[in-house]
């Protein structure tokens, strides 16, 4: 065996942690994924700092904030760094045979650093999210078992379902919704998104019908858990070809996401804007046999740039000080009991331009400017009795949000210093996706986040 873990990345756009079954979801979805908590371990409480695809992956590789990093909007001008740390190429480094099943690089070239093989089968596709689970894991598949005796090898996949359009294989269709008709005309549940400039154009393409335009929203939900369903099958396929080629024991297996999803809250239908607890909370799930105890379950919270660090320490390689995260790995291994944040401060800067502060009890959210959905520019919700973050008590609460705005403010001053700037990369930047771009659904997952 080699002495240095196989390391697999298994990445999901746009899937919430809590449509899993393991992380108390009352639907099956997840069987398999569920199976490999069961493995391993789980991060309860593993949160965005920014969001959507492009900002949160980069954050992920290089293991620093987007404030630092600098990418803070998707599809956006800014470019990341030559000299920013980046994951795969310290594993490229280390001799690590180094493998990604991606897309990103077609639109953002920092998505290809320190890969020898860069696998991109959406070039044949008009959309970058048309690409299957099945079509993922089986490439997957044959890399490995080519390359299985190439040991050690850091594999980075970026899985496409359950991102919108929900369209899972028919065989899948039978699961989940209870409603007797989609397109129920006295079904009003979809309303809202047919009026909003991002919805609108759905009304044209994958929520038509032979019976008439989708009316339920239930029903768009269900898709959504249908497309989990079917990505679970395809990390069960991966998962078994792990045992058949003997690579299982000797590979680290980390599974999370990028993003999660709204499905209704907030108004907003089936994506993932508002940095709220449904996009934020993205699932994580690692399993090393002998090395990380099964079963177990890390109740604090922790940030997406913690994840480069921890795998490196995983793989006994230095963390550079430019990495702002923290490793997670004597966490996981039951080495140390103490760890997480008491606060995360989360971006975004695509369809909104916010930024927010997390503790333990409040989520504040401050906007730049307004948005589409006419949100109010303060949010605060007591995430205690109100987990859901449906009552903002900002203003019921001002004392509270005061002090919450003023430390987020401290904070992104602090930084900026740091960093010799002098202007919110929000402000600078401005909201990217709704720069000189049509309405339609087609237009806007032509570079999908």
């Amino acid at each position: 065996m080699n002495d240095k873990p196989n390391i697999l990345m298994i990445t999901v756009d746009s899937l919430r942690a809590d449509h899993l079954g393991c992380y108390g979801y009352y639907r099956s979805t997840s069987p398999r994924i569920d199976e490999l908590a069961e493995e391993g371990a789980l991060a309860e409480r593993l949160i965005c700092s920014a969001i959507p695809t492009h900002p949160s992956y980069t954050t992920l590789y290089t293991g620093q904030h987007a404030i630092t990093h600098g990418i803070v909007a998707h599809a956006g001008k800014n470019v990341l760094s030559r000299w920013a740390p980046f994951l795969s190429e310290f594993f490229m480094e280390a001799g690590y045979t180094t493998c990604a099943l991606d897309n990103l690089m077609r639109v953002r070239l920092w998505f290809g650093r320190g890969y020898e093989f860069y696998i991109d089968s959406s070039i044949s596709r008009p959309l970058v999210v048309n690409v299957s689970a099945e079509d993922i894991s089986g490439r997957a598949i044959q890399w490995l078992r080519f390359y299985r005796n190439e040991q050690p090898f850091f594999m980075f996949l970026h899985y496409w379902d359950p991102h919108y359009p929900f369209v899972p294989p028919e065989r899948y269709r039978h699961l989940f919704y209870e409603g007797r008709d989609p397109t129920d005309p006295n079904n009003h549940s979809l309303d809202p998104w047919w009026r909003h400039p991002i919805g609108a154009g759905a009304r044209e393409t994958w929520l038509r019908t032979p019976n008439g335009h989708i009316t339920d929203a239930q029903y768009v939900i269900a898709l959504y858990d249908q497309e989990i369903r079917y990505l679970d099958d395809g990390v069960d396929e991966l998962l078994q070809a792990l045992d058949e080629l003997g690579l299982a024991e000797n590979t680290l297996v980390v599974f999370t996401a990028d993003h999660g999803e709204s499905m209704t809250e907030h108004g907003i239908f089936f994506e993932h804007h508002g940095l709220y607890d449904a996009v934020l909370h993205i699932p994580l799930i690692v399993r090393l046999p002998g090395r990380i105890p099964p079963g177990s379950r890390l109740p604090q919270v922790f940030q997406t740039q913690d994840l480069a660090p921890t795998l490196l320490e995983a793989a006994a390689l230095p963390i550079p000080r430019e990495m702002e995260g923290c490793s997670m790995w004597k966490l996981l291994t039951g080495q140390e009991q103490e760890g997480g944040y008491e606060r995360v401060i989360s971006l975004e800067c695509s369809w909104q331009a916010k930024w927010s502060l997390r503790t333990h009890r409040y989520s504040f959210i401050l906007a730049r400017e307004p948005d589409l959905y006419g949100t109010p520019m303060r949010e605060l919700y007591d995430l205690g009795t109100d987990p859901g973050e449906e009552h903002n008590i900002a203003e019921e609460k001002p004392e509270i949000a005061a002090r919450m705005e003023a430390e987020l403010e401290s904070w992104i001053a602090d930084r900026l210093q740091a960093l010799g700037k002098s202007e919110d990369p929000l402000r600078e930047h401005g909201i990217s996706l709704l720069e000189g771009r049509p309405r339609g659904v087609e237009s806007l997952w032509a570079g999908a986040g």
